[in-house]
């Protein structure tokens, strides 16, 4: 795909990463898969996006199921060049679109999944933005929930969004979930999609297809804002539901939203032992090594789309160890 570059990278990246003892894991993030283009996130991958990304990480890395590569992680018997593709929140265009392109290449990827949201629930951001897609107005004054206005003009609804997704992620979750409603209510009048998450039968078809299922918590909290109980409960929740579904032993765990010390704190990673994982992932960017944290995994997204830039990022990304 990057013609005579890609053996240049390859040897590139198996100096970086040399497997053995000096190994490096990288592990990318991804959460929707769109079919076509988004005008309100015109940068997020697209299925075609998607497939050449894939096509281009089946070149230059040797991909594991996450919880075999972490395995090997703590032998010192990692392949060169080692590398992870994971899946958050449960979309269910991770089942239509993106696995048929995974199996295509013959990728493994693990999908991490916040359970409370499947067969017909929406996560609360997606609630804030199908709103504001709909919306008939030219400008939202949210003065009432202490948001401030916003203009929706050309271009605008993706600030709007993005101001106000900053402005209530951090709510404690019951508020959460009332405030996103409320403004939801306030936005527009217009019924919003049912149909953006996974059902129980495409979280089985994902196990079926060989791909590796891991637990997200029920309803995707910011575990650091809850207390030892709370924050068990969510993480244990989404466990067993999990492991009803599939009948087996869920061994995996990212955590919701994922900076370390931000939206969970470093103490927190021995609750998520203590429940019953065996490896967690954070949204630290770097790479794995023998002496990381198993319960802090650093993962990074790849966000450029043109081959050469995605390839290098890829190695950029390797360099930060």
């Amino acid at each position: 795909m990057l013609g005579i570059g890609t053996a240049v990278v390859r040897r590139a990246a198996t100096w970086l990463s040399p497997g053995g003892i000096d190994a490096r894991l990288s592990v990318l993030i991804y959460h929707r898969v769109h079919a076509t283009v988004d005008p309100l996130f015109p940068s997020e991958v697209t299925a075609s996006q998607f497939e050449l990304q894939m096509a281009l990480v089946r070149q230059l890395f040797n991909v594991l199921p996450l919880s075999e590569a972490i395995q090997r992680l703590a032998r010192g018997q990692l392949p060169p060049r080692a590398a992870c593709i994971t899946f958050d929140d449960g979309y269910a265009d991770n089942a239509t679109l993106a696995l048929p392109i995974l199996r295509k290449h013959n990728l493994a990827a693990t999908f991490f999944i916040a359970t409370a949201y499947l067969n017909g629930g929406r996560m609360f951001n997606d609630t804030i933005i199908e709103a504001i897609r709909r919306s008939p107005h030219h400008k939202l004054d949210l003065q009432a929930f202490g948001l401030g206005q916003y203009d929706l003009g050309a271009g605008a609804p993706s600030d709007a969004i993005y101001a106000i997704l900053r402005a209530v992620k951090y709510l404690p979750l019951g508020l959460r979930e009332d405030t996103v409603a409320a403004i939801a209510a306030a936005v527009t009048a217009a019924p919003l999609p049912d149909d953006l998450m996974m059902t129980t039968a495409q979280v089985r078809e994902l196990r079926a297809a060989g791909m590796e299922i891991g637990g997200h918590t029920a309803r995707h909290p910011i575990l650091a804002q809850l207390d030892r109980a709370h924050a068990l409960a969510e993480i244990v929740a989404g466990k067993r539901w999990l492991e009803d579904v599939l009948e087996e032993r869920i061994s995996a765990f990212a955590y919701p939203n994922g900076k370390p010390g931000e939206d969970y704190l470093p103490a927190q990673a021995e609750w998520v032992r203590e429940a019953g994982f065996d490896c967690a992932v954070s949204t630290q960017s770097g790479v794995a090594t023998r002496t990381s944290d198993l319960f802090q995994l650093p993962r990074y997204t790849p966000w450029d789309i043109a081959p050469w830039k995605f390839a290098l990022r890829l190695l950029q990304n390797l360099r930060s160890a």
